[in-house]
C-alpha cells in the first residue's frame, strides 16, 4: 500500500480494484481514501495552511492536484488568498470574491509521507468495511447463521461468520458444551449493535427462538406455515417444551414435529447437545394447555385466576414430584410456556386449603351478618366470599338460593350494608387517631381502610401523599379476586401480605390510571396555592403608586428629623 501513492496510473487503479474486491466495499470508497491520503501528504509538503485538493480519475488513473484560493483586493492570507492581478494570470475574468484553482505539480512522496498516506487509506477502508458489515447484519436478528469457531476468550466464543465476526457470550451458550477452535457451529443472531470497534454481532444457542428456528429447518410444515410453534421454553442443555398447533386438521402437529421414528426431533436434539424436548399440542383453552404442559404428570383439577395470571393445579399425591420435576424444572418450564405462575398442590393440600377458606368465610359471615352457622355456610357454598358481594349483588340472585326468599335476601343485604358501614366507621376512627387529615378522605378511590394503611406508612397529609410517585403507591400484582361496590369505584380486597406488593397500597389492586388520579388529586392544592399567590400580588401601577407614597412619607419624616436636630443644636448654642 505504501508504494500505491508513488505508483503509476495503472498500478493505482489495480490497487484500488484489488482492495475493493478483497474487502467487499465500493471501489469509489477506495479511490476517495487514496485522494484523501494524497491531499494530506501534499499539505505536509506545501504547507498545512493551504486548501489543497486531489482528484484521481477512476477510469484513466490520472491524478490532478490543485490549490483553492479566494480572489481579494488586498491579500491578508497568502496561503488561501490571491490578488486580482495574480488571479487574472490563473483564470481570465476572475473577480473579487471568486474562488479559483491554482494547479500544483504532482508530489513525490517520501517514506514518511507514504506511511502516513498508507494509514489514512487503511483507516478509511476499515471504516467502510465496518459500515458494510453493519448494514449486512443489522436486519438479520432472529436468523440462524453458521460460522467457524475462531477462538475462546474468557469463556466467550468468537465465531468467524465469513465477512464478520460474532460472539456467543457465556450466558448464551449451552451448558457443558465444549467449543473447539476450527469447528463449525450454528447459532441465532440475537442482536447487532454499532460500536467504535465495528459491528457487535451477538449470537445465542440458549435462546428458545434458536430451537424454534431449528424445528423450522427440520420440519417443512413449520417452514410452510401449516404448523405453528405458539410457545417455547428451554432449560438449555437439559430440557425444553414447545407448544404446537396445526392449521390443517388433517395434519397432526406433534407427529409432524417428531417425524418418522423421531428423525426430525432427534436432529434438533443432537444440535442442542442432547436436550430433551417435549412437544405439546397447543390449545386456546388455558386449562387444557396447562394440563398438556405438565406432562408426563397427571392433573386432577385446574383453577385459573385470569386477573392475576395465576394457575392452581391439583395433582394426585403420587404425581406431585413428577409434576414439579427435578429441581422444579417441569413446573418452571410449564410456567414459561403458559406465561402464568403455576402453583402445584396435592389433593390433600387442596382439600385442607378449601376447608380452611370455607371455615374462615363462614365465620366472617356469621359474625358480621349475625346469622347462624348453617346460613353462613350456605352463603359460602353458593360462592359468596366477601360482604360486598352480599350487599351489592342483585337481590333476585340472592333470593334464588334454595331455602331463601325475597324477605331474607333483603334482610341479609341490609345487614351486609350495615356491617360495611361499621367497618368503615371503625377505620375512620382509627385513621383520625393516627392523625391522617380529613382532606385525604376526599380524594377519589381512597377508602377509610386505605387511609389507615397510609397512616401506618407515615403519610398523614396531602403533601405527604403528593410527594409519592405512582409506583410507590400502587401495586403491579394483586392477590385474590376483586369485588365492586356501587359508589366505591373499583373493587377492592384486603391482602394479608402487603409487603409482597412493593407499593404502600399494593394490597388493594389499584390500576395505574387510578394511582395517577390519586397523586394528581393530592397535588391539586399546590397549583391552587400558586394561583392565590399570583392573585394576591399587586399590579405594576399599584406597586408604583405605593412606592411613591412610601417615598413621600420617608422624605417628610427625614425633613422633620432634620428640623428637630437643628432646633436642638440652636438651643445648646444659646446655653
Amino acid at each position: 500500500m505504501a508504494n500505491a501513492i508513488s505508483a503509476n496510473r495503472a498500478e493505482l487503479l489495480a490497487i484500488a480494484n484489488a482492495v475493493a474486491s478483497e474487502k467487499m466495499i465500493d471501489k469509489s470508497i477506495v479511490i476517495e481514501a487514496m485522494e484523501e491520503a494524497i491531499q494530506k501528504s501534499a499539505r505536509n509538503r506545501y504547507g498545512a495552511e493551504n486548501d489543497i485538493r486531489a482528484k484521481l480519475d477512476p477510469q484513466t488513473g490520472d491524478l490532478r492536484l490543485w490549490r483553492v484560493v479566494e480572489v481579494v483586493e488586498e491579500v491578508e492570507d497568502y496561503f488561501k488568498q490571491v490578488s486580482v492581478e495574480q488571479a487574472q494570470k490563473l483564470q481570465d475574468g476572475a473577480q473579487v470574491g471568486d474562488f479559483i484553482v491554482d494547479p500544483l505539480p504532482p508530489v513525490d512522496l517520501g517514506r514518511i509521507d507514504a506511511q502516513s498516506a498508507k494509514q489514512v487509506i487503511f483507516q478509511k477502508v476499515r471504516d467502510a468495511e465496518r459500515d458494510r458489515q453493519y448494514e449486512e447484519f443489522k436486519d438479520r436478528a432472529g436468523e440462524v447463521i453458521t460460522g467457524v469457531i475462531k477462538s475462546v476468550e474468557f469463556g466467550h466464543v468468537i465465531v468467524n461468520l465469513g465477512r464478520a465476526e460474532g460472539i456467543i457470550r457465556r450466558d448464551q451458550q449451552i451448558p457443558r458444551e465444549v467449543a473447539r477452535v476450527g469447528e463449525r457451529i450454528r447459532a441465532l443472531i440475537l442482536k447487532v449493535e454499532r460500536s467504535n470497534r465495528g459491528p457487535q454481532i451477538f449470537l445465542s444457542r440458549a435462546h428458545p427462538e434458536f430451537m424454534k428456528k431449528l424445528f423450522a429447518q427440520e420440519v417443512p410444515e413449520i417452514y410452510d406455515g401449516i404448523i405453528q410453534i405458539k410457545a417455547a421454553a428451554r432449560d438449555p442443555g437439559s430440557r425444553a417444551k414447545i407448544g404446537v398447533i396445526s392449521h390443517d386438521s388433517s395434519i397432526d402437529p406433534v407427529g409432524a414435529c417428531v417425524g418418522m421414528k423421531g428423525s426430525r426431533v432427534q436432529a434438533v436434539v443432537q444440535e442442542l447437545q442432547g436436550e430433551k424436548i417435549d412437544i405439546i399440542p397447543w390449545s386456546e383453552d388455558t386449562a387444557t394447555f396447562v394440563v398438556n404442559a405438565l406432562q408426563p404428570a397427571t392433573v386432577s383439577r385446574v383453577v385459573i385466576d385470569e386477573e392475576e395470571s395465576r394457575i392452581e393445579v391439583v395433582v394426585p399425591d403420587d404425581q406431585l414430584s413428577l409434576a414439579i420435576g427435578r429441581r422444579g424444572q417441569n413446573v418452571r418450564l410449564a410456567s414459561q410456556l403458559t406465561e402464568s405462575q403455576i402453583d402445584i398442590m396435592t389433593e390433600a393440600e387442596s382439600s385442607e386449603k378449601r376447608s380452611k377458606e370455607f371455615a374462615e368465610r363462614s365465620k366472617m359471615f356469621e359474625e358480621e351478618l349475625d346469622v347462624d352457622e348453617t346460613l353462613s355456610q350456605l352463603l359460602v357454598a353458593e360462592g359468596f366470599t366477601e360482604l360486598e358481594e352480599v350487599a351489592y349483588v342483585e337481590r333476585d340472585e340472592l333470593a334464588g338460593i334454595e331455602g331463601f326468599d325475597e324477605e331474607l335476601a333483603e334482610e341479609l343485604q341490609s345487614r351486609a350494608i350495615e356491617a360495611l358501614e361499621r367497618r368503615e366507621e371503625s377505620f375512620r376512627a382509627a385513621r383520625r387517631e393516627m392523625g391522617v387529615e380529613d382532606a385525604l378522605a376526599e380524594i377519589p378511590h381512597l377508602t377509610e381502610e386505605m387511609l389507615v394503611v397510609l397512616g401506618g406508612a407515615g403519610i398523614l397529609t396531602l403533601d405527604d401523599l403528593a410527594d409519592l410517585a405512582t409506583d410507590e403507591l400502587i401495586a403491579k400484582r394483586r392477590e385474590g379476586p376483586r369485588r365492586r361496590g356501587p359508589d366505591k369505584g373499583p373493587p377492592m380486597k384486603r391482602d394479608k401480605r402487603p409487603e409482597d406488593k412493593g407499593g404502600v397500597l399494593g394490597a388493594y389492586g389499584l390500576s395505574e390510571e387510578q394511582g395517577n388520579e390519586i397523586i394528581m388529586a393530592a397535588r391539586a392544592h399546590w397549583f391552587e396555592d400558586e394561583e392565590d399567590v399570583t392573585e394576591g400580588q399587586p399590579s405594576d401601577d399599584t406597586m408604583s403608586s405605593d412606592a411613591e407614597a412610601v417615598s413621600d412619607e420617608a422624605i417628610a419624616e427625614a425633613t422633620a428629623a432634620d428640623e428637630n436636630m437643628q432646633e436642638a443644636a440652636d438651643a445648646d448654642s444659646k446655653q
